[in-house]
């Protein structure tokens, strides 16, 4: 399903131009899965996509006439099980991953600064450690910042908890501070999870308005992160070991 137009905005984002842009919802889990494409009956490519969902993807790219090259986790993560596999085994696309991944299913390990092209499309890929150790973040048109896919480490007015998979608040703000929140004010933030109805927004926005990084020191928001307590997500002892076999 497609998420509403709601974009939690204070200003108007603009949605990637020229291009193919697909952005799907799952609500059990309440994560964004990304389709791009430069155009119909060309390459595409995916970011965190759901097994769930994976006959909805498969059908959207169909109905672009598309051949889908690169399914990309931007972690590992433990609320879901994965896609990775599932289309890796329907279109032959090819399963990726950062490099501190553990998943030894992955097809192609990205590694910081490292550029994924796919049929006019470019990916920036930023090492973006904090809410697992071996988080990724991937920048669209890093020539010219678009958006960045930023999967748990920045949310929409939040950030991914840091308590578990390596996690660490003190690498979550250096990743965001000091990595995501150089892109310019317009560079539109898409996360890999909501769950307050928000679609988007951009760095600007969340460096002057998210709540645990606006005006906080970094001492401050350690103290935030390590003061949330919250449960395990329900899927963790399930989704892990599975989204380390590429969700099969």
């Amino acid at each position: 399903m497609f998420y509403p137009e709601n974009f939690c905005r204070t200003r108007a984002i603009k949605r990637p131009s020229k291009m193919i842009f697909r952005q799907f919802f799952d609500p059990a889990s309440s994560t964004f899965t990304y389709l791009l494409a430069s155009r119909e009956n060309g390459e595409a490519l995916i970011i965190d996509p759901v097994k769930s969902q994976s006959e909805t993807y498969v059908a959207a790219i169909n109905a672009m006439g598309a051949r889908l090259v690169h399914a990309i986790d931007t972690h590992t993560h433990a609320d879901h099980i994965t896609a990775l596999g599932d289309l890796r085994d329907a279109t032959g696309c090819v399963t990726i991953m950062g490099d501190m991944s553990k998943a030894l299913c992955v097809s192609q390990r990205v590694r910081e600064g490292d550029l994924l092209k796919v049929d006019g499309i470019e990916l920036k890929a930023i090492y973006t450690p904090g809410h697992t150790d071996e988080s990724f973040s991937f920048v669209l048109n890093p020539a010219k910042p678009q958006a960045v896919f930023s999967g748990d480490v920045l949310l929409i007015r939040g950030s991914g908890r840091t308590d578990f998979q390596g996690g660490d608040a003190r690498r979550s703000w250096d990743s965001i501070v000091n990595k995501l929140f150089t892109l310019p004010d317009e560079t539109v933030l898409y996360p890999a999870h909501d769950y307050k109805g928000c679609t988007a927004s951009t760095i600007g926005d969340e460096r002057r308005l998210n709540p645990r990084l606006a005006g906080r020191t970094e001492s401050e928001y350690v103290a935030i992160m390590e003061g949330l307590r919250l449960p395990n997500p329900a899927m963790m002892d399930i989704a892990v070991p599975a989204n380390l076999a590429c969700g099969q």
